[in-house]
């Protein structure tokens, strides 16, 4: 079948203002968009910058803008839009374009680090693992399958309107760690997450959910950081 790509085009280093450039390509209905975009590269245009790496969903780093939808390239199929075989692909929202559909991470990738996302604990090491049951491990286990895609926080229609918002990622991960057993730094990290930057930043719309490429409950998780705070809060 014959499909007709319409491709965000832009290099801040050559171009005035961005463009769009139409691409034909011979594609099977099973066919993954990244499939079709690097038929574009190795074919037609090897001028077109996108980034991929393990086509299998879970390097995350080949988010994009798919007919106005934020995803995986390596995950969504021709098959699974309904454009007429018409497909307008374009970088995450949000971010400021490095080339084409490359995006700079760095803004995004800093508040993920201000969570601090490593665990803390001042106790004594024991001998060996510090040990966390099975029932703990649990609660956290959504939050642990994030890829770091960006697709939530680019989604995220505060994260627009407020550049210091930490974003749904950054939330995520300091839900890993806020509700991890083996964690002391409870107390500090819940208070950093009080306020409108932080977890009451985000308004529950669930568009961070909906995008989510590997089914992460995002939304609930952040709610989960607003109830811990206000328990925490009517604590003598």
């Amino acid at each position: 079948m014959k499909c007709q790509f319409t491709v965000f085009r832009f290099d801040p280093a050559a171009d005035e203002s961005p463009r769009y450039q139409e691409y034909r390509v011979d594609a099977e209905p099973t066919d993954k968009i990244l499939d079709c975009l690097n038929k574009i590269r190795w074919e037609q245009d090897p001028t077109l910058a996108f980034r991929a790496s393990c086509s299998h969903g879970i390097c995350g780093s080949d988010a994009l803008t798919i007919n106005g939808h934020v995803g995986l390239a390596c995950q969504k199929l021709v098959r699974d839009y309904k454009t007429a075989n018409n497909f307008v692909i374009e970088p995450l929202p949000l971010f400021k374009v490095i080339k084409d559909l490359v995006v700079d991470m760095n803004p995004f990738l800093e508040k993920h680090r201000s969570v601090k996302p490593y665990l803390i604990n001042d106790e004594p090491p024991p001998e060996g693992e510090r040990i966390q049951s099975q029932k703990d491990q649990t609660v956290i286990e959504p939050a642990l399958r994030c890829i770091l895609c960006a697709s939530c926080t680019a989604s995220c229609p505060i994260s627009r309107s407020n550049p210091d918002y930490v974003g749904p990622a950054a939330l995520l991960r300091a839900f890993r760690y806020v509700y991890d057993s083996r964690d002391t730094a409870t107390g500090s990290r819940l208070a950093g997450l009080d306020g409108n930057d932080g977890a009451w930043g985000c308004k529950t719309m669930w568009w961070c959910t909906d995008v989510c490429p590997k089914g992460i409950p995002v939304t609930r998780c952040i709610g989960q950081i607003k109830r811990a705070i206000k328990q925490k809060d009517k604590k003598p």
